[in-house]
């Protein structure tokens, strides 16, 4: 057997044994060479992505990962109607109301609000097949956390590259992440952030505390996932009607 016919037998593998990914519903394709692993097709859900790509990086021989793993929406929608729906809940979010908003709309630059007083920073916002990007910059690590949660949350969304830069640099940390997780759980309306405490160690989140339903605790652990710079998500809660 060669190295690449043994990297992907063991990537296979490794999905196949985690509950979460199931390669019988969603269609994913493998590559392999020079080290480089390319993963590609559409998964069910947000933590059958980000699973599929710690469970690969971790195959031996896989030294790094080109992905292409695209999310089912929940609701099928063209790039514009995305890209107006990401638009609106950016201006809409109190937290980034000193931020100017621009999109890239059929490839022109369209100038949603400019702040010109005091900004927070500019997103700049296109969509390509269902991908959202987020560019240019923001001044903290929550307005970027944020930003980037807001454009998960649009129905029609297959993935977000959050491509924005933190100016100036703002080191990160756990209790960073751990703060951006619970404004996330509290800014869901279908999720009870105030039942729900939040953990997290070296980029590792854990979830404890109650939820009133099996989808509820799905949709927290979600929104852990979502977070920029999440690797792994535990998820304790208990069902509690």
């Amino acid at each position: 057997m060669s190295e690449r016919e043994r990297v992907l037998k063991e990537v296979r593998a490794a999905l196949e044994h985690e509950p979460r990914v199931n390669l019988h519903k969603c269609s994913v394709t493998m590559e392999f060479a020079d080290g480089v692993l390319t993963l590609e097709g559409e998964v069910e859900h947000v933590a059958a992505k980000k699973l599929s790509l710690e469970l690969a990086i971790a195959v031996q021989g896989v030294t790094g990962i080109v992905d292409r793993l695209h999310v089912a929406p929940a609701t099928r929608m063209g790039d514009g109607a995305i890209l107006d729906a990401v638009r609106d809940a950016l201006l809409q979010e109190s937290t980034l109301m000193n931020c100017s908003i621009h999109l890239i709309r059929k490839g022109a630059l369209e100038t949603v609000r400019e702040v010109a007083r005091e900004p927070r920073g500019a997103i700049r916002v296109s969509v390509n097949e269902g991908v959202v990007l987020l560019d240019d910059h923001v001044t903290g690590l929550t307005e970027k956390r944020l930003a980037g949660v807001l454009a998960w949350w649009v129905p029609g969304s297959r993935d977000v590259i959050n491509g924005m830069e933190v100016i100036p640099d703002q080191p990160d940390s756990d209790e960073e992440m751990a703060k951006a997780v619970r404004i996330v759980l509290k800014k869901d309306p279908f999720v009870n952030g105030e039942r729900i405490s939040v953990v997290v160690r070296q980029s590792v989140v854990t979830l404890e505390g109650d939820a009133p339903s099996a989808p509820q605790k799905e949709m927290a652990e979600f929104d852990a996932w979502y977070v920029f710079g999440v690797d792994k998500v535990i998820n304790r809660l208990e069902v509690h009607p």
